[in-house]
């Protein structure tokens, strides 16, 4: 059985990318137009080639020892080499049962979908930003606008098939002789073929270059948001359509707030006397200084919720709330003087010698702690 690979010049494992590359590049090397009348049975023997392993079936045919083209080379194969799998395609086509198109295939392709990841704040999160960023992308050949072709030339009708991208067979099966239909080995089913590629872009109709992209980050996002751009991915190739840009959001933690959904988490830190008598503390926000109020007799995990401060809720109207957890600090730097006050205090209130007081399970400062904190691990 003839060794496709080694006619192409390419490993086994080669993706269907390598080995077209390969055969556009021995196909124009050995191409009769170019390389003369001596060329015609190596061009023949490469289009062969390429009939075979550029169609995914009948290349997992030809990998399991049966050569599409009637050699055969071990199990799963019929008289002349003509194997089960071979009866499908000769009635249904490649693919098993599936239509075959009718004239030639398009060269153009629609570009590949093209992601970049946005590193943003939170303060960015909460209320969006306006980001410029730097990007790869393939654009529609200059030179050749698309064509593939250099300049002053233009594709040439394909000798092979004369235009129809398509050629004929008698094969022979079980049932008799019968007529197959695959795609022209000369010029990949296109019905042209293109003597003189365009020396910009090598004959793919497109080029690369660094873009500046303009991108309006609404406020919401968070890590593993993306946001996509119509038509602004890489050109297709041969002058076809564009495909998309994706932004991926990448937000960074913040010293201070925590996110949780469109809330925003804090930890204000309270001084035991300010807990017991109450008072009015003013902390930094993404809106500007805010005041919490403390009221008196505040507990260690208490929470107080300031409406509307958090992150802006993504493709709807308004914004999270901001959660300042209270922790109330117990003085462990009392001076004798303060010390004398304290005992004084605890006389005042018998609590010289406090008696315990066990709480219930569902209640007690522990409860308050973990409703407090509740989902933020």
């Amino acid at each position: 059985m003839k060794d496709y690979y080694s006619v192409l010049g390419v490993q086994r494992g080669a993706n269907e990318a390598d080995i077209k590359k390969a055969y556009r590049k021995l196909a124009r090397e050995f191409h009769p137009d170019v390389a003369g009348p001596g060329g015609e049975a190596r061009f023949k023997e490469v289009g062969a080639a390429y009939e075979v392993l550029g169609n995914a079936d009948k290349r997992a045919q030809y990998d399991r020892g049966v050569d599409p083209r009637g050699g055969h080379s071990g199990q799963n194969a019929g008289p002349q080499g003509f194997g089960f799998e071979d009866i499908f395609e000769t009635f249904f086509g490649a693919g098993g049962g599936q239509r075959q198109r009718s004239g030639p295939a398009t060269r153009a392709q629609r570009g590949g979908d093209t992601l970049v990841a946005a590193e943003i704040s939170l303060d960015e999160a909460v209320f969006g930003v306006k980001r410029e960023l730097q990007v790869d992308l393939a654009d529609t050949c200059g030179t050749c606008k698309g064509s593939c072709c250099a300049p002053g030339t233009s594709p040439q009708q394909c000798r092979q098939c004369n235009g129809m991208g398509q050629v004929q067979r008698m094969a022979r099966s079980l049932l008799g002789n019968v007529m197959t239909t695959s795609p022209c080995p000369v010029c990949g089913g296109y019905g042209s073929t293109i003597a003189q590629p365009c020396g910009e872009c090598s004959g793919q109709g497109r080029t690369h270059s660094r873009h500046t992209i303009s991108v309006d980050i609404p406020a919401g996002v968070e890590t593993g948001t993306r946001i996509r751009m119509s038509n602004s991915g890489d050109a297709g190739l041969a002058g076809g359509p564009k495909g998309d840009l994706y932004i991926e959001i990448r937000e960074k933690a913040h010293a201070t707030f925590e996110r949780q959904g469109f809330d925003l988490h804090c930890t204000l830190h309270v001084p035991m006397t300010a807990a017991a008598l109450g008072t009015i503390m003013g902390i930094d926000t993404f809106d500007g200084a805010q005041d919490v109020e403390i009221r008196f007799g505040t507990h260690a995990g208490s929470t107080v919720r300031l409406k509307g401060l958090g992150v802006g809720r993504l493709q709807r109207a308004g914004r999270g709330d901001l959660l300042v957890h209270l922790d109330v600090e117990t003085p462990t730097d009392l001076t004798e003087e303060q010390t004398e006050l304290l005992r004084q205090l605890a006389v005042l209130r018998s609590e010289e010698m406090p008696e315990a007081h066990l709480a219930p399970i569902g209640g007690g400062v522990f409860s308050r702690l973990r409703e407090a904190f509740k989902g933020r691990v």
